[in-house]
């Protein structure tokens, strides 16, 4: 059986597509995530970043794995319906937490979210992974734009920093350079979205966003989750998050004491 906000329909999409929406999945945590953004904006963790850039206007934060130290956070993650869905979507047996990240555009902010895979950043591999994207304003100008089949390509897309738009892994061979969808005439995906609603997409989608020139904030709350065969891999140069210190080998699970398993092992 199949959580009631998740339809064969839906699980077809996410697996053909790399990408669905998910009407009103933290529909009833709407409030206290954004009482979780407030307290990660005024303390904010050792990745956080204001994207500064010369000749953007506006602010753009963005930071990510706080969760453990933020109880609004912990509260959305274990007792929304979220690891439900992601096994449905997942097709998985097991949904594992991985990491969150917050991202705000104040209004008259211009910088766009850059086009990118999230994947080749990750030290994850495997076909089960997931992310939510979760706005907690309305949102139409500058809501999430996902690449429909991107997850299905070859190869992976070019990891770059957001900022300086450089790539920073040595072998910058194996990967295929930042496209344009729009220019390129790729199948973009994208919805107009009222707070507490969710876009799921796979690690290897194609996704970006405009910048916020609205009269209203856009803050968006993300979860990433991995299932049954998601499995450490080694990347070329440090990774984002980078995770220091956590002694997995290749093909090792990624260890429960930091990412901790939100729906148990079948059988478990």
């Amino acid at each position: 059986m199949t959580h009631p906000l998740v339809s064969q329909e839906m699980i077809d999409a996410y697996q053909d597509d790399g990408v669905v929406l998910i009407k009103g999945l933290f529909a009833d945590h709407v409030e206290a995530l954004r009482d979780g953004v407030a307290a990660n904006m005024a303390d904010p963790g050792p990745y956080a970043s204001d994207n500064s850039k010369q000749g953007e206007t506006g602010l753009f934060f963005d930071d990510y794995c706080n969760w453990s130290r933020i109880p609004q956070f912990q509260d959305v993650i274990h007792n929304s319906p979220v690891a439900e869905v992601a096994a449905d979507l997942m097709q998985s047996q097991t949904v594992q937490m991985f990491h969150d990240h917050v991202l705000v555009k104040e209004p008259g902010t211009s910088m766009a979210t850059p086009w990118h895979q999230d994947g080749p950043y990750y030290f994850v591999e495997g076909h089960q992974t997931i992310s939510f994207w979760s706005p907690l304003d309305p949102v139409t100008q500058a809501t999430l734009r996902c690449v429909a089949g991107s997850h299905r390509w070859e190869k992976e897309v070019l990891p770059t920093r957001w900022v300086s738009e450089q790539g920073f892994f040595p072998d910058q061979g194996q990967y295929i350079p930042v496209p344009d969808p729009d220019a390129e005439g790729m199948k973009v995906v994208e919805f107009e979205m009222e707070p507490g609603d969710a876009v799921a997409f796979n690690y290897r989608t194609l996704h970006g966003a405009r910048g916020n020139h609205s009269e209203i904030r856009r803050r968006a709350f993300s979860l990433r989750l991995v299932g049954d065969d998601a499995r450490y891999a080694e990347r070329p140069g440090r990774t984002s998050p980078p995770f220091p210190g956590h002694d997995m080998t290749p093909g090792q699970r990624l260890r429960e004491d930091w990412f901790p398993m939100l729906l148990p092992r079948q059988g478990g």
